[in-house]
């Protein structure tokens, strides 16, 4: 599984003329903050990345304090320093001792609103797979030619082609550093277009929201409109009956048994613009069954099982409470325990909700009873493929699934 994702932070961003000179302009802030905590936060969403690595060059020293052996959640930040500019290339050829055998790279230039974990699951052994953005109109930004899923040529901005645009994100494998020659060096003019005369290239169009930020007129487009853009609506999805089979106490991952579509049905959440998270009681804990421990490891194993298909939980919440259980720390009346809406309230102060788009898949009244507290839409799921129960009623936002 891929576990590391590097960002691109060594630009001049001339064209972003004063605002540059004092800060490297992935540290400019958009929407009230760096716009790199943006991109990094949107990595942490998934949960997969041990590492994220930092490729920095202009005003490089910045991004070194305010990052280096940082945690976000359960990723360690690493920050690789150029001394002189060597373009986007230079910079992994650079960074090459700190390079995973396969790793995921972003420009940090830019946005793009994606379920980053389906074109992971899609990249196969290609070189590079890359995210492309479909639909795009303008002359800006530079394209592609994609034939049957590969990359067959680039064409330079300006040509008025049509074709999807390079969206900066790529799933790549550490080997292509040895395309590179001598420095500086450019990805995009040195190295892809041999990849792609070669058949190694391949990519994935999607329709998400896509900002860059490296002229003036987008860097305030994406100002005034980013945050409005992260704020998703989400599906809460109940565990044991809903996800998987309620077996009575399911704590043990070589016991659990997936309900028929549960990992399908997450990654259509994901793939369509959602938030995607879990909210279940684990009154087996304060019956003194298992421990918060146990709890946390079943929802570690889940994780990695859903991101095998391209699928991922933004957060599990669990209740380990109950008023009748024979732990004592656990045994109490919680606001969090359903058919209290807490665990549901809790996620909302924590992530830019839409609640008034938001619904919430459960197994039992108490499941509907918390949704009805929260302000959200409840369904009942009664069996039966659930990836079908939830595209019947989850409606596809436009501008997020793959073309």
């Amino acid at each position: 599984m891929l576990r590391q994702a590097v960002i691109l932070v060594g630009g001049l961003g001339t064209r972003l003329g004063e605002r540059t000179k004092t800060a490297p302009k992935p540290m400019l802030h958009i929407g009230g903050r760096p716009f790199l905590d943006t991109l990094i936060d949107e990595l942490v969403r998934y949960d997969l990345f041990d590492q994220i690595l930092l490729l920095a060059g202009h005003k490089a020293e910045s991004i070194r304090a305010r990052y280096e052996g940082a945690v976000r959640g359960r990723a360690c930040l690493t920050v690789s320093l150029e001394q002189t500019p060597l373009g986007t290339g230079g910079a992994l050829l650079h960074a090459r001792e700190l390079l995973q055998d396969r790793f995921l790279l972003l420009n940090g230039d830019s946005f793009f609103d994606f379920n980053i974990l389906d074109l992971i699951s899609r990249a196969g052994s290609s070189l590079v797979h890359m995210a492309l953005r479909a639909d795009v109109a303008g002359d800006r930004y530079g394209r592609v030619v994609l034939d049957n899923g590969m990359i067959r040529a680039f064409i330079a901005p300006g040509q008025g082609a049509a074709g999807p645009v390079n969206a900066g994100i790529y799933v790549i494998d550490r080997s292509i550093i040895t395309e590179i020659k001598q420095l500086p060096a450019s990805l995009e003019q040195d190295v892809f277009p041999a990849l792609a005369a070669r058949g190694a290239m391949s990519g994935t169009a999607y329709r998400g929201y896509f900002i860059d930020i490296g002229i003036p007129e987008d860097f305030a487009r994406a100002d005034s409109e980013l945050n409005a853009r992260l704020r998703r609506p989400a599906v809460f999805f109940d565990r044991d009956g809903v996800l998987n089979h309620d077996s009575g106490y399911t704590f043990e991952p070589n016991k659990l048994q997936w309900i028929e579509g549960a990992r399908e049905a997450v990654k259509a959440v994901n793939d369509a613009g959602y938030f995607a998270f879990v909210v279940t009681n684990q009154s087996g804990v304060a019956r003194g069954f298992y421990q918060e421990s146990h709890v946390q490891a079943l929802h570690r194993w889940m994780a990695d099982e859903m991101a095998v298909i391209g699928a991922h939980i933004d957060a599990f919440e669990y209740c380990p409470d109950h008023p009748d259980g024979t732990v004592e720390r656990y045994r109490r009346v919680s606001k969090r325990r359903k058919p209290a809406p807490g665990m549901i309230t809790d996620l909302m102060a924590r992530f830019p909700v839409n609640t008034a788009d938001s619904l919430l898949i459960g197994d039992k009244e108490g499941d509907l009873q918390a949704a009805r507290a929260a302000g959200v839409l409840g369904y009942l799921f009664s069996g039966g493929n659930l990836e079908v129960f939830v595209k019947r009623h989850l409606p596809i936002r436009p501008d997020s699934k793959p073309k």
